[in-house]
């Protein structure tokens, strides 16, 4: 009796051995695919948001604030400036069906890289665009990436977006969560009003 359940706890064992993957830093595991985890600061979230959810392959993406000194910030603390925060947005993808690359340049081509501490209408340091990574891959991806944009573009200015390990990343209130769906009129004035698509267009050509 105690051969055979020793037998059968070594088996078992196999198993789990067997049946465990190992996983890229920054990954997230799902059966059947591979989900892993991009953040990235454009200015208003709204916007990233909106730019991101149209890629295929993208799994969810959310709206939050990371890469400053405060826990649990509310908008009114970001907004304010003084949290070292930046607007944010984490998005989940399937790395089956979208690569990193691909999303580095759905990021650069809605951004003005440019700028410091603004993004077209938003001025603060929580407007700042920042590419947030999670590994060594992604940071060698993203380097590579930025220095293909400063060959293929001639800008007036240097390409000053931050490159930076991707730390605590916190939700924004429900309200942010897919507000270009949910407010759409709001969303287009605010969108025009501040510039942004007539900016990008100026930067990138048409999309």
């Amino acid at each position: 009796m105690r051969i055979m359940s020793l037998f059968i706890s070594l088996g078992f064992a196999a198993l789990l051995i067997g049946g465990m993957t190992v996983k890229p830093e920054g990954s997230l595991a799902a059966e059947g695919s591979q989900h892993a985890k991009a953040t990235f600061a454009g200015g208003c979230f709204w916007c990233m948001e909106e730019a991101f959810e149209k890629v295929e392959g993208v799994v969810t993406v959310v709206s939050g604030y990371t890469g400053g000194q405060v826990a649990n910030p509310t908008y009114e603390q970001v907004s304010a400036g003084g949290t070292g925060h930046a607007e944010s947005v984490e998005v989940i993808y399937d790395s089956h069906k979208v690569t990193y690359q691909h999303l580095l340049e759905v990021f650069w081509h809605n951004v003005d890289p440019t700028t410091p501490n603004a993004q077209f209408c938003d001025h603060g340091s929580q407007y700042r665009t920042v590419i947030f990574y999670h590994d060594e891959t992604q940071k060698r991806l993203i380097e590579e990436s930025r220095q293909e944009v400063e060959r293929s573009k001639t800008f007036p200015q240097p390409i000053i977006t931050e490159i930076v390990p991707a730390s605590i990343f916190y939700p924004a209130e429900d309200y942010h969560q897919d507000f270009y769906q949910k407010n759409p009129v709001r969303y287009k004035f605010y969108k025009w009003n501040c510039g942004r698509s007539q900016r990008l267009e100026e930067l990138w050509g048409k999309s």
